[in-house]
């Protein structure tokens, strides 16, 4: 049985396949979109308002898919409050003042442990030898850096990237996440990682959606541990290490059907 959430603005529409395909309406901007491309934020039944990135945290609900630094800004000038107060159709609640670092830290969580999930089923590779053998043999569909990978390093996967799908010539390149080897280490359970390959369409496709959100929201200005190169968010496309860039456009990973 399908749990409903009580959420504002919810639109359910249906794809050519019958798939159920969820529209949701940010609170903030009113812009409509999949779900899985906003953030809703729950009402808990103590009153206080936290981030569920998930989607599955039970009674009101209300999403927003403005990035970060817009949100501060509405939390601020107290937009937010009144856009959740409509939404949840009650003011009795508290609005904690680090909500914006609580949806980041959320949304940072859900990524890495996306990318774990992957490593142990398998779909995930890591190690420059092993991600440049799936490159050249047409096998990769997603490449990622840590944000102090080397230059070097991340060029040389990108080239054999380029020639496995034979795809030279083009701007093909992996993506230098706001993480640090060690973090994403953590995240995987393995040391010392620094790059890491998707050899699964699928897999990259989940992947893909877990980082875009929380790049989206994170945004161009958000700091990352000291590094060789800082990885920005979706609206950025900033000098980063030679392959890789700092927008996790859809040249980070083949376009998925």
């Amino acid at each position: 049985m399908r749990t409903r959430h009580n959420d504002s603005a919810q639109l359910d529409t249906t794809g050519e396949d019958g798939a159920a395909d969820p529209v949701r309406s940010c609170i903030l901007t009113r812009e409509r979109g999949s779900r899985d491309h906003l953030v809703r934020l729950a009402l808990a039944p103590d009153g206080q308002v936290h981030p569920d990135v998930r989607a599955k945290a039970p009674g009101r609900g209300a999403w927003i898919g403005a990035p970060r630094a817009e949100l501060e800004v509405a939390l601020a000038k107290g937009k937010l409050k009144g856009a959740l107060a409509r939404a949840f159709k009650t003011a009795e609640f508290t609005l904690p003042a680090d909500l914006p670092q609580r949806i980041a830290d959320a949304l940072e969580r859900n990524a890495l442990d996306r990318l774990g999930l992957e490593s142990r089923s398998g779909t995930l590779l890591t190690g420059s030898d092993k991600i440049a053998s799936a490159a050249r043999s047409g096998q990769l569909h997603a490449l990622y850096h840590a944000a102090d990978a080397a230059a070097d390093g991340a060029g040389k996967l990108a080239q054999a990237w380029r020639v496995g799908s034979d795809r030279e010539g083009s701007d093909l390149k992996g993506l230098a996440l706001p993480v640090g080897r060690t973090i994403l280490g953590l995240a995987l359970g393995r040391e010392n990682v620094v790059h890491v390959g998707l050899t699964d369409r699928a897999a990259a496709k989940r992947v893909s959606d877990a980082l875009d959100r929380w790049l989206h929201f994170i945004g161009p200005e958000s700091p990352s541990e000291p590094c060789a190169t800082a990885a920005q968010g979706a609206s950025a496309a900033r000098p980063g290490p030679a392959g890789a860039e700092t927008s996790p456009a859809v040249r980070t990973h083949e376009e998925f059907e």
